[in-house]
């Protein structure tokens, strides 16, 4: 049996449009603390992974590394610590490690600033060398992938350009809940020049095109995959939901580890029990058992599949990491050993399995996404309100950049819980500057 992982990295655009300013600092966290740990770790066991890198968070890596962006937690964490305003005291103490207690502003400032750091890069407790480190390992980060990618110890895929869920760009009418938006929502052209700007933009960072298409939340549909076919994207990742909803049937391990067709473009479907044990079970183990107890699940597969069979594990390729020992190191050092050991188990990049096995069926896909259903992003009032609003900035501005991001795919996954006044505020600022952008100059 082949077995392929994909690790799903993804921010939305944090930049407030106004002010320029990234009103939350979780790209800037997630680089010294997990972008450049994964990269290290695929080198270093030298394990052919896939990684699929939203374009709106690579341009905001870019913006780092160039030294064009600032947040609310880097200039705290800069600032001299005697002149912290109780705000920034705040957000600083959001990430310190659970249990980890401040003598002072001082030692407050450090310990959040280590907090944003993997135990793979050294750091001394000294904060102008911490901030040195943080800003070196900005500028290595794409590189580092682009050089994993171009050695093939690694594949890069790629998503619409700001994460938009591309079956409700086309037609809102497909998410099929009970209470739906009273407004439509149907441009299929938004969801295209998202795939195209993305794929374009990919290839300006990363020097080429590349093969594969992560869709925003596995959300996909028959004009999806046509549409991101269309784009020359040769196959693309959802979940295994998708697969029994289009195929009306029961699960079963023959059906689900193998490719299909559809409108010209291979779907693998991930396997969703051994995927979430990654993302939501295995922090809790020892390192070499959760990764033996994989492994035995994996070996249950190979015996109701042919030799041929292909086991999709696809994941978010940052959070998970807060929940297991030192971020996750151990457990990915053990993960990727055991696999590697296994005769009878051959971890594949995507590309590398299609050179061996094209598909041989043909699929009409069901709307759907990871989740199955569409009802974490629209269907509840909160979520039908902001629908209602894009809707409206969309009639009246047309589209354009501001649109594009409030298209997004995040905002409507937070929309209705607790603590997300910044996305709600993001979500409104994009939409405002949209709506100003359009409105035509009064004359004098």
């Amino acid at each position: 049996m082949f077995l392929s992982i994909l690790w799903h990295l993804h921010q939305p655009i944090y930049k407030n449009p106004e002010t320029d300013e990234f009103i939350l600092p979780w790209v800037n966290f997630h680089l010294t603390k997990n972008y450049y740990q994964m990269a290290c770790l695929a080198e270093e066991l030298d394990y052919p992974c896939t990684f699929n890198l939203v374009p709106c968070l690579v341009e905001q890596i870019e913006q780092y590394s160039q030294g064009r962006a600032t947040d609310v937690v880097q200039k705290a964490v800069e600032a001299d610590p005697e002149t912290l305003t109780p705000s920034q005291v705040k957000w600083l103490s959001r990430l310190l490690p659970p249990g980890t207690q401040a003598r002072d502003r001082r030692s407050l400032q450090l310990e959040a600033l280590l907090s944003f750091f993997s135990p793979l890069l050294k750091t001394k407790q000294e904060k102008d060398f911490l901030l040195d480190l943080q800003k070196k390992t900005y500028r290595q980060v794409i590189p580092y992938y682009r050089k994993l990618w171009e050695k093939g110890t690694v594949e890069l895929t790629t998503s619409a350009y700001y994460h938009p869920l591309l079956p409700l760009l086309f037609d809102l009418g497909v998410g099929g809940e009970e209470r739906m938006p009273s407004l439509p929502f149907r441009y299929p052209q938004d969801g295209e020049a998202q795939i195209e700007k993305g794929r374009e933009y990919f290839k300006q960072v990363f020097g080429a095109y590349p093969s594969g298409f992560w869709p925003s939340e596995g959300g996909i549909s028959q004009d999806v995959a046509r549409a991101i076919s269309g784009k020359g994207f040769a196959f693309a990742l959802t979940d295994e939901n998708v697969l029994w909803k289009s195929l009306k049937t029961a699960p079963h391990p023959k059906l689900l580890h193998k490719p299909y067709l559809c409108q010209g473009l291979t779907l693998f479907f991930r396997d969703r029990e051994l995927s979430d044990l990654l993302s939501f079970e295995y922090h809790s183990w020892k390192e070499k058992e959760a990764a033996a107890h994989f492994l035995a699940k994996v070996e249950e597969r190979q015996k109701a599949s042919p030799p041929e069979a292909i086991c999709v594990i696809a994941l978010d390729g940052e959070n998970p990491w807060a929940g297991y020992r030192d971020n996750g190191v151990p457990f990915l050092r053990e993960f990727y050993g055991q696999i590697k050991q296994k005769k009878d188990l051959t971890p594949i990049l995507f590309k590398d399995y299609l050179n061996l096995r094209r598909p041989d069926e043909k699929i009409s896909i069901a709307p759907g996404t990871w989740l199955g259903n569409f009802s974490k992003w629209v269907g509840s009032p909160v979520k039908n309100a902001a629908w209602e609003s894009l809707a409206k900035a969309r009639e009246l501005c047309g589209p354009g950049e501001e649109i594009f991001v409030a298209e997004g795919s995040d905002w409507f996954w937070w929309f209705g819980e607790d603590h997300v006044a910044e996305f709600e505020a993001l979500f409104e600022s994009y939409l405002h500057r949209a709506c100003a952008k359009a409105r035509p100059r009064s004359r004098p």
